[in-house]
Protein backbone atom coordinates (compact mmCIF):
# COMPACT_ATOMS: atom_id res chain seq x y z
CA UNK A 1 0.00 0.00 0.00
CA UNK A 2 1.39 3.60 -1.25
CA UNK A 3 2.19 6.78 2.05
CA UNK A 4 2.41 10.10 1.05
CA UNK A 5 4.94 11.85 2.11
CA UNK A 6 6.23 15.55 1.66
CA UNK A 7 10.14 15.69 1.02
CA UNK A 8 12.06 17.70 2.85
CA UNK A 9 15.30 17.66 1.37
CA UNK A 10 15.75 16.41 -2.47
CA UNK A 11 16.03 12.73 -3.54
CA UNK A 12 17.58 12.12 -6.48
CA UNK A 13 15.48 8.78 -7.54
CA UNK A 14 12.32 10.06 -6.16
CA UNK A 15 11.37 14.29 -6.02
CA UNK A 16 12.86 17.42 -5.16
CA UNK A 17 12.45 19.33 -1.91
CA UNK A 18 8.67 20.35 -1.22
CA UNK A 19 7.13 17.65 -3.57
CA UNK A 20 4.73 15.48 -2.16
CA UNK A 21 4.62 11.70 -3.44
CA UNK A 22 3.20 8.59 -2.60
CA UNK A 23 5.83 5.30 -1.97
CA UNK A 24 5.62 2.25 -0.71
CA UNK A 25 4.98 2.19 3.27
CA UNK A 26 8.56 0.24 3.62
CA UNK A 27 10.53 2.60 1.54
CA UNK A 28 9.24 5.41 3.96
CA UNK A 29 9.71 3.64 7.36
CA UNK A 30 12.63 2.55 6.41
CA UNK A 31 15.05 5.00 4.53
CA UNK A 32 13.00 8.38 4.07
CA UNK A 33 11.74 8.67 7.68
CA UNK A 34 15.02 7.28 9.69
CA UNK A 35 16.89 9.71 7.08
CA UNK A 36 14.73 12.82 7.73
CA UNK A 37 14.31 13.64 4.12
CA UNK A 38 10.82 13.34 3.90
CA UNK A 39 7.60 13.30 6.43
CA UNK A 40 4.51 11.74 6.68
CA UNK A 41 2.18 14.54 4.65
CA UNK A 42 -0.73 15.53 6.84
CA UNK A 43 -2.80 18.79 7.06
CA UNK A 44 -0.21 20.01 9.07
CA UNK A 45 2.64 19.27 6.76
CA UNK A 46 0.54 20.29 3.88
CA UNK A 47 0.91 23.44 4.73
CA UNK A 48 5.23 23.38 5.33
CA UNK A 49 4.75 22.44 1.64
CA UNK A 50 4.70 26.43 0.26
CA UNK A 51 7.77 27.36 2.63
CA UNK A 52 9.62 23.92 1.24
CA UNK A 53 9.01 24.91 -2.21
CA UNK A 54 10.04 28.80 -1.54
CA UNK A 55 13.44 26.90 -0.28
CA UNK A 56 14.07 25.03 -2.76
CA UNK A 57 13.99 28.32 -5.40
CA UNK A 58 16.57 30.05 -3.79
CA UNK A 59 18.71 26.80 -3.72
CA UNK A 60 18.12 25.93 -6.81
CA UNK A 61 18.75 29.69 -8.27
CA UNK A 62 22.00 28.90 -6.43
CA UNK A 63 22.93 25.36 -6.95
CA UNK A 64 22.64 26.45 -11.26
CA UNK A 65 25.08 29.29 -10.67
CA UNK A 66 27.85 27.38 -8.22
CA UNK A 67 27.23 24.61 -11.10
CA UNK A 68 27.29 27.47 -13.90
CA UNK A 69 30.36 28.42 -12.16
CA UNK A 70 32.29 24.62 -12.01
CA UNK A 71 31.50 23.76 -15.94
CA UNK A 72 33.26 26.91 -16.78
CA UNK A 73 36.25 25.62 -14.71
CA UNK A 74 36.09 22.14 -16.24
CA UNK A 75 35.39 23.57 -19.47
CA UNK A 76 38.69 22.18 -21.91
CA UNK A 77 40.43 20.35 -18.49
CA UNK A 78 42.66 17.30 -19.84
CA UNK A 79 43.55 14.67 -16.62
CA UNK A 80 46.42 12.61 -18.11
CA UNK A 81 47.09 9.09 -16.25
CA UNK A 82 49.75 7.12 -17.00
CA UNK A 83 49.24 3.62 -16.59
CA UNK A 84 51.02 0.40 -16.43
CA UNK A 85 50.19 -2.34 -19.59
CA UNK A 86 51.23 -5.86 -20.28
CA UNK A 87 53.23 -6.38 -23.31
CA UNK A 88 49.91 -6.85 -25.14
CA UNK A 89 48.82 -3.13 -24.63
CA UNK A 90 46.13 -4.43 -22.25
CA UNK A 91 45.79 -1.71 -18.72
CA UNK A 92 46.50 -3.56 -15.37
CA UNK A 93 43.56 -2.47 -13.52
CA UNK A 94 41.44 0.41 -14.54
CA UNK A 95 40.47 4.21 -14.05
CA UNK A 96 36.93 4.57 -12.29
CA UNK A 97 35.04 7.77 -11.59
CA UNK A 98 36.60 8.05 -8.20
CA UNK A 99 40.24 8.02 -9.89
CA UNK A 100 38.62 11.24 -12.13
CA UNK A 101 37.21 12.93 -9.34
CA UNK A 102 40.61 12.54 -7.20
CA UNK A 103 42.29 13.82 -10.11
CA UNK A 104 40.20 16.89 -10.54
CA UNK A 105 40.42 18.07 -6.68
CA UNK A 106 44.24 17.01 -6.87
CA UNK A 107 45.46 19.15 -10.31
CA UNK A 108 42.67 21.73 -10.57
CA UNK A 109 40.47 22.36 -7.23
CA UNK A 110 37.61 21.78 -8.47
CA UNK A 111 35.42 19.21 -5.77
CA UNK A 112 32.92 16.94 -7.21
CA UNK A 113 30.88 14.08 -6.10
CA UNK A 114 31.56 10.20 -7.33
CA UNK A 115 28.16 10.18 -8.79
CA UNK A 116 28.56 13.46 -11.08
CA UNK A 117 30.81 11.83 -13.50
CA UNK A 118 28.83 10.15 -15.69
CA UNK A 119 30.46 6.59 -16.24
CA UNK A 120 28.83 3.54 -17.13
CA UNK A 121 31.94 1.34 -16.36
CA UNK A 122 35.69 2.14 -15.38
CA UNK A 123 37.55 3.10 -18.51
CA UNK A 124 40.07 -0.08 -19.26
CA UNK A 125 41.39 1.43 -22.82
CA UNK A 126 44.18 3.48 -23.28
CA UNK A 127 43.71 6.57 -25.58
CA UNK A 128 41.57 9.88 -24.86
CA UNK A 129 38.14 9.43 -23.47
CA UNK A 130 35.49 12.07 -23.08
CA UNK A 131 33.80 12.05 -19.30
CA UNK A 132 30.61 13.65 -19.00
CA UNK A 133 30.05 15.25 -15.52
CA UNK A 134 26.51 15.81 -14.22
CA UNK A 135 25.96 18.88 -11.93
CA UNK A 136 23.78 19.91 -10.01
CA UNK A 137 20.23 21.48 -11.61
CA UNK A 138 20.99 19.63 -14.60
CA UNK A 139 24.28 21.42 -16.13
CA UNK A 140 27.01 19.35 -17.92
CA UNK A 141 30.33 19.65 -18.82
CA UNK A 142 33.01 17.75 -20.49
CA UNK A 143 36.56 16.59 -19.14
CA UNK A 144 38.78 15.24 -21.37
CA UNK A 145 40.82 12.06 -19.99
CA UNK A 146 44.24 11.13 -21.49
CA UNK A 147 45.04 7.69 -20.65
CA UNK A 148 49.00 6.49 -21.31
CA UNK A 149 51.06 3.97 -20.59
CA UNK A 150 54.54 4.18 -18.60
CA UNK A 151 55.84 3.73 -22.10
CA UNK A 152 54.63 5.87 -24.01
CA UNK A 153 55.12 8.38 -21.48
CA UNK A 154 58.74 7.84 -21.00
CA UNK A 155 58.78 8.30 -25.06
CA UNK A 156 57.02 11.69 -24.29
CA UNK A 157 59.42 12.29 -21.94
CA UNK A 158 62.84 11.60 -24.23
CA UNK A 159 61.26 13.71 -26.92
CA UNK A 160 60.77 16.91 -24.79
CA UNK A 161 64.41 16.83 -23.87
Amino acid sequence: MATQVLLTEDVETLGRQGEVVSVREGYARNFLLPQKVAVIASERTLRMQQKLKEERLKKAIQDKQESEETASRLQGITLTVVVKVDHDGHMYGSVSAADIVHLLQEHHHVSLERKAIQLKHPVKTTGVHDIHVKLKEDVAALVHLKIISEEGHRLAQQEQK
